[in-house]
């Protein structure tokens, strides 16, 4: 029993021996006055608040009226009876376990909302495969709970491709290629060509230009041929646009090689999805966060942002493992020991974790 519960009994007891020296008339007045006030009470209030001490003072007092004389209660016998219960309850009941699985443990609680304090696009998948690069694997339902317990509202899911099926199914020896462009400080507009890999989702920064025509693709694309090596020949489809930047000679360089050039429907994006994806990735990530001040500026981001993708941003479809990873951590023996390092890339716009030593 609480302090605040002591205290009120005690009050009302001394009111009680107070009354004991009035007269009956004046305790017949009172008697009558209250009444006629829990009268116009019970009119304005259809079920008052009781507070716990409130409750003890009314089971207690019920005890020196006959059950005849509760009706100057306004709440029901049953009602009185149920509170009597419960304090019966609560005073040899012991506590016990509750059943279900374990909570989360209190490191990985923190774990988890320290990197979603720390990047706020992040959402509860991304967090899931971070953790899971430093060997920390959690389900993403965990992680979703904590967030939302903390106050912090998930990402939304992205909805798949329509045909993310038959990409999945043959993912091997696909690439896809796009251009996206820049728009500078100085309002100057530059364009990336780049390519990327289904079945891994490695990305390929082909060049940067200012001026895109055929004859500039097509070269890169034989420059991306030659730095491939032997890698080229397992390309076996190609899917692009159809801008018109992508000519018959730019074709001509895969064609020679065995490859299939696919081009899109018209006015399809989604037949191109996962390269749309990953223009809205780098964008949303990287360069939609800073100020690019020209051509060399732009090439060395999207270097930077080329070997964070490839060699340590999670991915959901690759089990949220990088599309190159350097190794697999090993999981580990004991929570208590693990502490995450943070390494910025790009002066701090990324941040990337690992295990520390």
């Amino acid at each position: 029993m609480s302090w605040s519960s002591l205290y009120l009994i005690l009050g009302r007891a001394l009111q009680f021996l107070a009354l004991l020296g009035r007269g009956d008339r004046a305790k017949a007045a009172e008697i009558v006055v209250l009444r006629h006030q829990v009268a116009v009470l019970r009119r304005q209030v259809n079920r008052p608040d009781l507070q716990p001490g409130d409750r003890v003072v009314l089971a207690a007092l019920s005890r020196l009226l006959p059950r005849s004389s509760w009706d100057v209660f306004f709440i029901t016998p049953a009602t009185m009876l149920r509170w009597h219960r419960a304090l019966v309850t609560r005073r040899w009941t012991y506590p016990s376990k509750r059943p279900g699985r374990p909570s989360t443990r209190e490191e990985v609680r923190e774990a988890v909302l320290r990197l979603a304090r720390e990047n706020p696009t992040w959402g509860y998948q991304r967090i899931t495969g971070e953790l899971a690069g430093v060997g920390l694997r959690i389900p993403p339902s965990t992680v979703r709970d904590i967030l939302k317990g903390a106050g912090l509202s998930p990402a939304p899911r992205r909805t798949r491709p329509s045909w993310s099926q038959f990409l999945h199914a043959q993912a091997e020896g696909i690439w896809a290629c796009d251009l996206f462009h820049i728009d500078t400080v100085f309002l100057k507009r530059l364009n990336v060509l780049f390519f990327m890999e289904h079945a891994t989702r490695v990305v390929h920064i082909a060049g940067v230009t200012a001026h895109p025509t055929g004859t500039w693709v097509a070269q890169q694309a034989r420059n991306l041929v030659m730095n491939l090596g032997e890698q080229a020949e397992g390309i076996r489809f190609l899917i692009r646009d159809r801008d018109s930047k992508f000519t018959a000679v730019f074709d001509e360089v895969f064609t020679s090689l065995g490859v299939r050039v696919i081009r899109t429907p018209v006015r399809a994006p989604q037949a191109n999805a996962i390269a749309e994806r990953w223009v809205g990735t780098v964008r949303r990530e990287c360069t939609d966060r800073l100020l690019i001040y020209g051509e060399g500026h732009l090439r060395r981001v999207l270097k930077a942002y080329e070997r964070h993708y490839n060699w340590h941003r999670p991915h959901r479809s690759r089990d949220r493992r990088p599309p190159q990873p350097p190794h697999d951590p090993a999981p580990p023996t004991d929570l208590d020991q693990i502490r995450l390092q943070r390494r910025q890339v790009l002066d701090g716009l990324i941040n990337q974790y690992r295990r520390a030593a």
